[in-house]
């Protein structure tokens, strides 16, 4: 396995958090296309001051391309193409980088407008919400696997308006302290439901699983590795190759015992989709093919998570070298798995 690039966690955003401190307030002033206006210019600063994050997006919008090259005439993927708008048919040059970053600048707003009292909630669309409200009803909890694609403080801020629904998400916010100071800077409730960690302990899966216990759902990050020098991670093809993804989120479910949802979401022309997906209802992990059992899993959630990935692709957040592993943990790719992603 290769030794390439950062791991995301060592990526710092304060640079571009502060660019948008000031863009949100031009936006609370005179509205969304001036704050577009000002946008590009922002991003611009930041694709040529940061050249790893500019070539993560531009090798994401590229690989994009050979997958949909591949796949022409597939009539499962023209149908997302043509529901998406064309979405896969993003151009992987540098005017492509600056769509991606600009719709980041977007998905930041958003995310301010939703802490800040200024998005309108009744855009959000909801799609398989009654199956956890089923859960809800019934008092019993369970485990939200979520990606990194659109924007989850919309889940979050759902789940505050419901007084049955509490959700507890599982973050590494070292990275992203500028944001979340912002975020709680523009309403406390920000933090609410945000639980730090870093590894999971043992006092930590006992905590979770009296939540669970609860009636409550716990939210878990299934599209990046995680944090720590030795990350334990099944490979599985994503848009045509193969990428490493973490097995925690399966791991957990095994412990807790509680019924297993996908999470995904996506801006939109007139608001934006949350999309809630029935996934397990238990997860076992058979003592003697625990390796298989993470291949089978994760290769399913891979596969959800490109077919919303392909409909809203630029609002793929991953600005990072998602198919290698970090330097500090390439030693540890299986040589299946370093034969696959060669």
């Amino acid at each position: 396995m290769k030794r390439r690039g950062t791991h995301w966690a060592q990526i710092n955003e304060v640079s571009f958090v502060g660019g948008m401190r000031l863009l949100f307030a031009i936006y609370r002033i005179f509205g969304r296309w001036p704050f577009r206006l000002m946008l590009y210019p922002v991003i611009a600063w930041y694709v040529l001051a940061k050249p790893s994050a500019r070539q993560a997006s531009l090798d994401f919008l590229r690989q994009l391309g050979r997958y949909r090259n591949a796949s022409a005439g597939h009539a499962a993927i023209a149908s997302i193409g043509a529901k998406a708008g064309g979405g896969i048919g993003v151009r992987g040059d540098w005017f492509g980088v600056m769509r991606h970053f600009a719709s980041f600048g977007e998905s930041i707003l958003d995310k301010m407008m939703v802490w800040g009292g200024l998005f309108d909630m009744a855009s959000i669309r909801q799609n398989g919400r009654q199956l956890l409200e089923q859960d809800v009803a019934a008092g019993r909890g369970g485990l939200l696997i979520c990606t990194h694609l659109g924007n989850l403080e919309l889940c979050r801020v759902v789940s505050l308006q419901s007084a049955a629904m509490k959700l507890t998400v599982l973050v590494h916010t070292k990275h992203a302290r500028a944001f979340n100071k912002m975020l709680a800077q523009l309403a406390p409730d920000s933090t609410l439901n945000l639980m730090q960690v870093t590894e999971m302990s043992p006092a930590t899966a006992i905590d979770l699983s009296e939540r669970v216990a609860r009636g409550e759902f716990v939210v878990i990050a299934g599209d990046r590795i995680p944090v720590s020098p030795r990350p334990r991670v099944s490979f599985a093809p994503f848009l045509g190759r193969n990428a490493p993804f973490p097995v925690g989120p399966y791991v957990l479910a095994s412990l807790l015992q509680c019924r297993v949802y996908l999470m995904f979401s996506r801006r939109t022309r007139d608001g934006a989709e949350l999309d809630f997906e029935h996934f397990r209802d238990r997860i076992v992990l058979p003592r003697n093919a625990r390796e298989a059992a993470f291949d089978t899993l994760t290769a399913a959630y891979a596969q959800r998570l490109q077919h919303h990935c392909l409909r809203a692709p630029l609002q793929w957040f991953n600005f990072y070298d998602f198919w290698h592993l970090p330097a500090a943990a390439a030693d540890l790719a299986s040589p299946k798995a370093d034969h696959e992603s060669s």
